[in-house]
């Protein structure tokens, strides 16, 4: 998990890779509550919180470079 402070001293390519790899491991986790694998649901609100966090802070940046 990354902390708001930490994620806005990263830059725009920074912050759409990282969405890219929190989705990844979102699916990943969708996948394995699929086929009872997974043994920490809270993982995936988790994941969930993160991916709408850094795509806030990635908004924040976008709309300030205008």
């Amino acid at each position: 998990m990354s902390k708001a402070s930490e994620l806005r001293t990263k830059d725009v390519a920074a912050l759409e890779s990282e969405v890219t790899s929190l989705l990844k491991a979102h699916f990943g986790l969708r996948m394995q509550k699929a086929t009872q694998q997974l043994t920490n649901n809270s993982q995936l609100g988790k994941t969930k919180r993160d991916i709408a966090r850094v795509k806030t802070i990635l908004t924040e940046k976008k709309k300030a470079a205008k």
